[in-house]
């Protein structure tokens, strides 16, 4: 789901349509500008937050009502990952981060994003932040991964964590 640029950010030249790097993109015609819109993923973290034992799973206020997942965001600019998965925890949750544990990497090109999980053990009391409206508590056992975007880190976590295997996720 990525933008679909009509005008040259440079200079404000109409865009065409360009081989580039053997793939098509938009590109501004004046050779003078040079200008081409690369379209890479955008860097977003999640965190598959532990908190008294627990698994966090949380609510977005503009998702269908019975939708629950990680606690996500985008990567700051001179931001690590890591500390912009304890940020997202601490913006959302009002959580501390005390450990901070890469699980892996993901794509989602439905957002044309690239996921990188961690798993979060949290302290402190939950308050939610405005983007959430409702969470869940889950122990590890109880947590059924979903097939797409960060559905697959909880997959992984499970399986290296807890020797948890979903078969749905093979």
């Amino acid at each position: 789901m990525s933008v679909r640029f009509h005008y040259c950010p440079r200079c404000a030249q109409p865009l065409e349509d360009g081989e580039r790097g053997e793939v098509m993109r938009r590109v501004c015609p004046d050779t003078s500008c040079g200008f081409v819109h690369w379209d890479n993923p955008t860097p977003v973290v999640a965190a598959i937050v532990e908190h008294e034992g627990e698994i966090i799973l949380a609510h977005n206020r503009s998702w269908p009502p019975k939708w629950y997942g990680l606690i996500t965001g985008f990567l700051e600019a001179s931001e690590t990952p890591e500390d912009g998965v304890a940020r997202e925890v601490a913006e959302e949750l009002a959580l501390t981060a005390e450990a901070v544990c890469f699980v892996g990497h993901y794509d989602f090109p439905q957002m044309n994003q690239l996921i990188i999980a961690y798993h979060v053990l949290a302290t402190g009391e939950i308050r939610l932040n405005e983007e959430l409206d409702d969470y869940k508590r889950l122990p590890p056992e109880r947590v059924r991964p979903w097939p797409g975007g960060t559905g697959r880190a909880v997959a992984d976590w499970l399986a290296r964590a807890h020797g948890i295997v979903h078969e749905s996720m093979r």
